[in-house]
């Protein structure tokens, strides 16, 4: 057992040094935009809403998660709507396209590279345009309910909250033309990116570490073990490992498909639907006031998953 805590200990820090680089420049990213003082990047995904799912679908396809960090930290500051979210989080396969580029004599597997990025690329576009009409529904019966039953309110006598750019709530009373003086931001991104990588680091740190455990403790015999002939239990059991915030559970989906053929491609394209890497710790930790909008935005993104290999199982 010292030897499995050891070793669980060495292998979660070495993931943690592989996923810094990616994080850190994800996170100089999103503090770069923040800091932005045009605020390009954010005004044009919230001005061109009918196009943003789309640009989410094709920057999640991009190897590794650094995207759907991006889209999650900007999604916890309202920046992109929930449509644009789940479309880069399903579009994202995290460690899944370089484990099977590594093998690049064989050809079936690169074959099915391929056609896992178009699959998952088409069902991001077609779910993500799906949520955006049930969240515009869902607002439009909200605003109406609550406009028959309320008086609007003068624009000179109430306070509100104004979301900055960089993220920072300032409640103040507000004035004619909303001509506020927030202040200045940190303006060092490098630190500001710094902190939060550092922050997110050690949630990925616990999170593998204890991962690691129990596969030390238990095998990958017995993850193997777990998954039958029937494809309907392997979809099931595959999107509840991508559910895990780890590009572990991205590599071992790949090594389920591609080295122990213990599930079918309907389970791999399931599963790395719900699969969103250390997108998912982002969320949770940038946007932890909202617990039930967290646990709904998963539940949401592991029926995705399952109902998408299911569509899929017919063809393979």
């Amino acid at each position: 057992m010292a030897e499995i805590f050891v070793d669980s200990l060495i292998d979660a820090v070495l993931d943690c040094l592989k996923v810094v680089p990616v994080l850190f420049l994800a996170y100089l990213l999103v503090s770069w935009l923040s800091h932005d003082h045009s605020h390009k990047f954010s005004k044009f995904l919230s001005k061109n809403k009918k196009t943003s799912v789309l640009y989410a679908s094709f920057l999640g396809c991009i190897p590794q998660c650094g995207f759907s960090s991006v889209m999650a930290d900007l999604y916890s500051e309202r920046h992109v709507s929930l449509g644009a979210l789940l479309a880069v989080f399903i579009a994202t396969s995290d460690e899944a396209i370089p484990m099977m580029l590594a093998d690049v004599t064989n050809t079936k597997l690169l074959l099915d590279m391929l056609l896992l990025i178009g699959i998952k690329v088409v069902f991001a576009i077609v779910w993500g345009y799906a949520i955006e009409a049930v969240v515009v529904l869902y607002r439009r019966k909200k605003n109406n309910v609550q406009g028959a039953k309320e008086e609007p309110l003068s624009p000179h006598d109430h306070t509100h909250d104004h979301k900055h750019e960089c993220g920072h709530i300032h409640t103040e009373e507000c004035e004619v033309g909303c001509g506020h003086n927030h202040g200045n931001c940190a303006e060092n991104i490098f630190l500001d990116a710094f902190m939060h990588t550092f922050e997110i680091v050690l949630y990925i740190f616990i999170a593998t570490f204890i991962l690691n455990i129990i596969i030390g403790a238990c095998g990958t015999d017995a993850l193997v073990s777990l998954f039958t002939n029937n494809i309907y239990v392997q979809i099931l059991i595959a999107c509840l490992i991508g559910l895990i915030p780890n590009c572990a559970s991205s590599v071992l989906l790949v090594e389920l498909y591609a080295i122990y053929g213990t599930i079918g491609f309907p389970a791999l394209i399931a599963g790395l639907t719900s699969c969103a890497g250390v997108g998912v710790v982002i969320l949770w930790t940038r946007n932890r006031k909202h617990v039930l909008e967290n646990l709904g935005i998963l539940l949401l993104q592991f029926a995705i998953g399952v109902v998408t290999g299911l569509i899929m199982t017919p063809f393979f």
